[in-house]
C-alpha cells in the first residue's frame, strides 16, 4: 500500500507542470517607440556657414514589423509642431509661428507607402509627410537593428535620415542678413527609434 502512494504522489508532482503550462506566446509584429531611448530631430544651415540642431518632444510612432520579412513593414507617425525645441525659447517661438504655423497645422504626420529591403541591415521607407496641411513624398534611408530579446520584451532600432525641402510645403520665408540667406532651404531630418515589441498573445 505505501508504495502505490509514493506511485500516486509521483505521478501527480509530473503532472502538475503539464496542466499549469501556458501557451507558448507569438509575436505580434507591433511595435511602439520608447520614447525615452528615441529621437526625431533636425538641422538646418543658418547663414550658409553652419547647422542649427533641433527636435521634437512630444510625438508617437507605431510600426507593424516581422523582421523574417521586412518588406511587409509599415509605420505612421504623428509629431506635435510646438513642440520644437533648439535651444533658443526665441528662435523657437519664431519658428512655431512664421515657419511650422503651429496653431494652425499642430500636427506633422508620416505614413508609409512602402518598405523595400535593400541590404542586409538596410530599408528604403516611402511614405507620405504632410506638414502644414501640405503633403509630399519622402524616402527614409533606414538602417534596422537586429531583434534583441530582454527580460522586458523584444526590442529592435531604426536610424532613418530624409531630406526635405522646406518649400515644399509652403515654408517660403525668406529673412537674408549681410547678403546670406538666415535660413538654409533644405532640411535634413534623422529619427533614431527603439521599438519595443507589445504585448505577445497565445
Amino acid at each position: 500500500m505505501q508504495r502505490l502512494f509514493v506511485v500516486l504522489a509521483t505521478l501527480l508532482v509530473a503532472a502538475r507542470p503539464l496542466s499549469s503550462q501556458s501557451p507558448r506566446a507569438t509575436p505580434t509584429n507591433h511595435w511602439t517607440a520608447d520614447l525615452g531611448h528615441s529621437t526625431v530631430a533636425f538641422r538646418v544651415r543658418h547663414l550658409g556657414i553652419t547647422w542649427v540642431n533641433g527636435g521634437f518632444g512630444k510625438w508617437t510612432a507605431d510600426l507593424t514589423y516581422d523582421p523574417a520579412n521586412p518588406g511587409s513593414a509599415s509605420v505612421t507617425a504623428k509629431i506635435q509642431a510646438a513642440s520644437i525645441s533648439t535651444g533658443n525659447p526665441k528662435r523657437d517661438n519664431d519658428v512655431r509661428r512664421d515657419y511650422l504655423m503651429s496653431d494652425s497645422f499642430p500636427e506633422i504626420t508620416f505614413t508609409s507607402t512602402r518598405v523595400e529591403r535593400v541590404g542586409p541591415d538596410k530599408l528604403r521607407i516611402s511614405g507620405n509627410l504632410t506638414m502644414r496641411g501640405i503633403t509630399h513624398p519622402v524616402v527614409l534611408d533606414t538602417e534596422v537593428s537586429d531583434v534583441l530579446a530582454t527580460s522586458h520584451g523584444r526590442r529592435t532600432a531604426f536610424s532613418a535620415t530624409t531630406t526635405i525641402r522646406r518649400q515644399d510645403y509652403g515654408i517660403v520665408l525668406n529673412n537674408f542678413m549681410e547678403g546670406a540667406q538666415v535660413v538654409g532651404d533644405e532640411v535634413r531630418v534623422t529619427l533614431d527609434i527603439e521599438a519595443i515589441e507589445d504585448a505577445t498573445t497565445p
